[in-house]
């Protein structure tokens, strides 16, 4: 696979914290890099374009259904990501995954899959990736901070999973979490913007 397609926002500096933007399915980088201007000014952003072409825009995987990656594409596209990753951000540099809807899955993968790599992650409209060759288990991902946002009326990724990673996240995974749940669908809310923000301001200055 090719190099990922970035558009960068944000600090300039090769050391400022690194906030990755993560796009919804059959949405892409200029979309959501587009929230930058509601987001804290200090840190880099970097909003990727997701590598499997769909629906007029991207995708992180396969699935077998809304919300169901399929492992094999799951695990291959992370380690995909990973490579540019370690090379935008080695080791010693905060980032900080921001990931919506399909987005979210693969920001829930990529901290399952290697908690310490991430000073924090945001799982925005979206699910864990469960039964999807990452460990969705007790105490995991111990001690990392957490934003889900969820809308109460979202009809787009499944309640089970909505609910699922609510009780996961909350409840088991020893995540230093914030939840928030908004009236209405499957979109950003401008309340939730702003609670996005505030909690990468918090994220950034201890982590």
């Amino acid at each position: 696979m090719t190099t990922p397609v970035v558009a960068w926002a944000g600090a300039q500096d090769a050391n400022a914290p690194l906030v990755v933007l993560l796009h919804g399915r059959g949405s892409d980088e200029q979309e959501i890099v587009a929230l930058v201007g509601h987001l804290p000014v200090g840190p880099a952003y970097a909003a990727v374009r997701a590598p499997i072409a769909e629906g007029g825009g991207y995708a992180w995987f396969a699935n077998r259904g809304i919300g169901r990656p399929v492992p094999e594409s799951l695990a291959e596209h992370m380690a995909w990501f990973r490579r540019w990753l370690d090379d935008v951000a080695p080791a010693g540099r905060p980032v900080v995954l921001v990931g919506f809807s399909g987005g979210a899955a693969f920001a829930g993968g990529l901290v399952l899959a290697d908690p310490a790599r991430f000073a924090g992650a945001a799982i925005l409209y979206g699910t864990l990736p469960f039964d999807a060759g990452v460990p969705v288990t007790p105490g995991m991902p111990a001690g990392l901070p957490v934003l889900v946002e969820q809308g109460e009326q979202d009809t787009v990724i499944p309640r089970e999973l909505l609910d699922r990673t609510w009780t996961h996240l909350v409840e088991e995974s020893g995540a230093s979490v914030t939840a928030r749940r908004y009236p209405g669908g499957h979109g950003l809310t401008a309340e939730g913007v702003a609670d996005l923000g505030r909690w990468l301001d918090e994220v950034l200055a201890t982590g």
